[in-house]
């Protein structure tokens, strides 16, 4: 399985060094290529060529407890290779880590795709303060001030106010604002009230976004109860049952409406029969104006119009440059999407989108997920700027080519599969830029667009972030956490052998099979119409589950994606072992998951744990004062997720809230709290963050008489100063909107 990737370990055509313009030199060659020494032995990517091993294997050695130097009964395995990490990471403080990822390809392009990349990264770029508004009504001006306090020269930058406030700023650029972009909790800050207040009166007043009329105190006076008080506006999202999930939620989606106000103005307006319905409220703010409700909507000359109109400026620049017919004409629907605020000419340019197959590069720019609204309706802005992996893209695509045969043996009821499953298209890519929602903070794979209808009658985009993957595999192989939380060396041993391929698969099945497959029985709702907030968990849960399901089957190895069921074994190690134990190191001790992945990971695992109890299939096992999950029938567990997949895609087929809500908040809410200090102090133990991030690259245009003719690429390495330029080069919103 340890095949060659000529993927990034292939320098481009200019030199990578010289591709960076000097900026790192000899160190962003090694990057480079210890990046891809290091993907190339844990994926063995070339994957889709593999096939079984011949011969007959030996008994597996019998499980071992591990012996440890980090605590009784674990045992190092080999240390692992540490050159990279430095390298890779630029940036920790509080939970987070920040990385920095590289963009094989480059050098192969034409200069004419990096003009187009470079106007494509600027429309993402543009968007960037949008997601702070949305995210919370304070949060632009909470950043401005703290971003003023940095760069002011009369501020003592030597108190331990001031090096607080700086590690505060870090996290509000990580998550957007001021509550913590996984828990959604808002952020408790580590300086003083007088601090603070001293800091902002050292600042010039006019570099403090003062509203008319405002001064310095009277600023301090308005964002220290926002900044200080744990009470006032404590959570940006809350899904907690009975109560007001807008009125308790600090995001800035809704203003002076309830819960049962908008669901009913939904209600009202949505049509269950309507086979090809727009997804009401998308690309809005509801509010309450004289006692009525409206829709604000995020347009050219409507909500956030100034950054729009930067967005349209840069996607009709990269118009004049796209690669062919299909790509210019979905773009300028885009365009057209922006202009009018019209949800029809949303679906009439992914209509058109998802049939685009044969460019090499690729954007997502726009109202995207909503795991950010308490009901599911309104999307948060994001962008992903990509060029495909040709080389990689093979193994994703094998998969998609066998979508019917997935769905055709899928463990739901018949009634509830699709007769035929069309359009899925899948791809490795390589990220150029992210922002928004989809950045410092990524996903790893992106299946689109979310609209039922389309992706049944039109097809989806599945794509596997390939790049970002490399930078995080580098890391985690450092970070201690599977030694800690594995109980065997056996298992160890295999995770590292296989774990990445088995991830890879996992996630792979997840985005180009899991959220393509089922269909919903007719005259049934969207499911956040039917499931409302409890919509978001169980369709990520579903997928997981077709993953899960298809990831220990025989079929895999028979397309020459994976040679062994070891591969499938050591994915439901991982995700078992994550479930039940390593992601509770992601929240604070007392709460409870709000996260709809979070979610979706305890729901799955605690369930198969307890339905499995009778019959040993997962076992609880205690050792030294630490707690482990260990799988004792593989065949047995995935018996339990096609069960649980099989029930999953009722509750979604038929709309059936009652099932889906019991189901999540029986599995997937409450933590056991005696479990999570047990994995809080191991996991503090290791000195490893629990969320990572990425600083971007940076494009800069190379100009001749005015305009763009080639573009070069650097790689930042300071999150800091990264941050403050753009919100010098790209604020284009106001403080307030």
């Amino acid at each position: 399985m340890k095949c060659a990737f000529a993927g990034p370990s292939r320098a481009p055509k200019d030199g990578f060094g010289e591709g960076l313009g000097g900026g790192l030199g000899s160190a962003a060659v090694r990057f480079q290529r210890q990046l891809a020494h290091r993907f190339s032995t844990l994926f063995g990517l070339g994957s889709l060529i593999l096939t079984a091993c011949g011969g007959s294997n030996p008994p597996p050695p019998q499980p071992q407890p591990v012996v440890s130097a980090t605590g009784a009964g674990y045992a190092d395995p080999a240390p692992a290779p540490k050159a990279t990490f430095g390298e890779v990471e630029a940036d920790s403080f509080g939970d987070v880590q920040v990385l920095r990822y590289e963009v094989p390809g480059w050098g192969e392009l034409s200069s004419k795709q990096r003009v187009l990349l470079y106007h494509l990264s600027e429309a993402a770029h543009a968007g960037r303060d949008i997601i702070y508004d949305q995210n919370y009504r304070h949060n632009l001006a909470i950043r401005k001030t703290l971003e003023a306090i940095h760069e002011a020269p009369d501020v003592d930058k030597s108190t331990d106010d001031f090096k607080a406030m700086h590690t505060y700023l870090k996290q509000v650029w990580f998550a957007h604002g001021i509550h913590h972009h996984y828990s959604r909790a808002k952020f408790t800050p580590r300086f003083s009230k007088e601090g603070f207040a001293a800091a902002v009166k050292a600042v010039d007043p006019a570099k403090l976004p003062l509203r008319d009329g405002e001064t310095a105190d009277q600023l301090v006076a308005k964002l220290t109860p926002v900044i200080f008080d744990p009470q006032v506006d404590a959570i940006q999202v809350n899904l907690k049952k009975d109560v007001d999930k807008l009125k308790s939620s600090a995001t800035n989606l809704y203003r002076g409406v309830t819960e049962k106000e908008a669901m009913l103005f939904y209600k009202q307006r949505i049509d269950p029969k309507d086979p090809t319905p727009i997804s009401h409220g998308l690309n809005s703010r509801l509010v309450k104006e004289n006692g009525k409700l409206v829709e604000e909507v995020w347009k050219v000359g409507g909500l956030y119009g100034s950054a729009i109109e930067k967005i349209v400026g840069h996607l009709k620049d990269a118009i004049a440059v796209a690669e062919n017919d299909k790509q210019r004409k979905a773009w300028q629907l885009l365009v057209e999407y922006y202009e009018t605020g019209d949800l029809k000419k949303f679906d009439e340019y992914n209509q058109i989108w998802v049939t685009d197959t044969d460019s090499r590069i690729d954007l997502i720019n726009g109202f995207i997920e909503v795991y950010s609204d308490p009901l599911g309706y309104r999307g948060a802005f994001e962008s992903v700027v990509s060029i495909r992996d040709l080389e990689r893209t093979q193994r994703i695509a094998a998969i998609g080519g066998q979508a019917q045969w997935f769905e055709d043996n899928s463990p739901i009821e018949d009634a509830h599969k699709k007769e035929k499953v069309v359009g899925i298209s899948a791809k490795v890519i390589s990220v150029v830029t992210e922002c928004g929602d989809a950045a410092p903070a990524t996903p790893i794979g992106i299946n689109l667009p979310n609209s039922a209808w389309i992706r049944k009658d039109h097809g989806s985009k599945s794509v596997f972030l390939g790049n970002i993957v490399d930078a995080y595999q580098i890391v985690r192989a450092e970070s201690g956490i599977l030694e800690e939380f594995a109980s065997t060396l056996q298992e160890v041993t295999r995770y590292k052998k296989h774990g990445p391929k088995g991830y890879t698969l996992k996630v792979d099945m997840h985005e180009v099979i899991g959220h393509a497959s089922g269909q919903l029985d007719p005259g049934v709702g969207t499911p956040k119409e039917t499931l409302k907030s409890y919509a978001s968990t169980l369709e990520e849960a579903r997928a997981d589950l077709v993953a899960l399901y298809y990831v220990m089957d025989q079929k895999l190895i028979d397309m020459g994606v994976m040679e062994t069921m070891d591969v499938g074994k050591a994915a439901y190690d991982g995700y078992i072992r994550n479930g039940m134990l390593v992601q509770l190191a992601r929240i604070e001790p007392g709460a409870d998951l709000e996260e709809a992945h979070m979610r979706n990971r305890q729901l799955i695992s605690h369930w198969a744990y307890e339905k499995g109890k009778k019959d040993k299939v997962i076992e609880r096992v205690e050792r030294a004062g630490k707690t482990y999950f260990v799988i004792r029938d593989y065949a047995k567990l995935r018996d339990l997720f096609g069960e649980l997949l099989r029930e999953i895609q009722r509750i979604k087929s038929e709309g059936d809230y009652e099932a889906g809500k019991n189901l999540v908040e029986s599995y997937g809410v409450e933590v056991d709290e005696a479990l999570h200090a047990q994995v809080l102090k191991r996991y503090a133990k290791l000195g490893a963050k629990p969320y990572s991030g990425f600083i971007q690259p940076k494009l800069t245009p190379v100009m001749k008489n005015g305009e763009v003719v080639d573009t070069t690429i650097t790689y930042p390495s300071d999150y800091t100063e990264q941050m403050l330029r753009y919100g010098d080069e790209y604020s284009y919103l106001p403080t307030y909107n």
